[in-house]
């Protein structure tokens, strides 16, 4: 973050404000819409995916695909309002193809992902694959898969991406049985 950055003055909706129109990296030139974090300001469970796919590029709202729907049915099971939660991605900006983003892009990226990470505070952030985790924690995704894991004062949860279920159905009953041990963890501790 810049060196006169005030945290004061700061809020998600500065974030989102600055997401909609950054220029800091070449995805800009591909996307229809960036794609500012949406939900609770205060939520307690923060979901960090990937990037936008195409639906989210459209309508300029995180998950709100195929993905948003695996994670919305998700939500459903363990009980936790959509509303309640704020939701966003390591990168704003859908990469050409759907390929993942890379290292420049997501540096470019990585004010507002901390700044929303700050801003809402979550009791819980729940990383949604591999290129979420890799960022965000150092270590193997596949060691910290539906563990817990403190890092920098926060917890954080990892679990697969959504559209990750989407292509291995298997992993369906899994991933919801993640959403609900983080709905159980912070019902615990209410």
């Amino acid at each position: 973050m810049d060196s006169l950055y005030d945290a004061s003055s700061d809020s998600i909706c500065r974030v989102a404000e600055e997401v909609r129109v950054c220029k800091r990296c070449r995805l800009s030139e591909y996307r229809s819409n960036a794609v500012p974090g949406e939900g609770a300001d205060s939520a307690k469970l923060m979901f960090i995916g990937e990037a936008p796919g195409r639906t989210e590029d459209m309508l300029a709202r995180p998950f709100v695909g195929s993905a948003g729907k695996v994670l919305d049915h998700a939500l459903a099971r363990a009980g936790i309002d959509r509303a309640s939660v704020y939701i966003t991605n390591i990168v704003k900006c859908r990469p050409p193809m759907n390929r993942r983003p890379r290292r420049d892009e997501i540096h470019s990226c990585m004010q507002y992902v901390m700044r929303e990470i700050m801003l809402v505070d979550p009791k819980v952030v729940c990383l949604l694959g591999r290129t979420a985790h890799d960022t965000l924690l150092h270590g193997s995704f596949r060691e910290h898969r539906s563990r817990y894991v403190k890092h920098g004062g926060r917890l954080f949860f990892t679990t697969y991406h959504p559209a990750y279920v989407i292509y291995n159905n298997k992993l369906r009953e899994i991933f919801v049985s993640d959403i609900i041990s983080i709905k159980m963890l912070l019902m615990s501790n209410d």
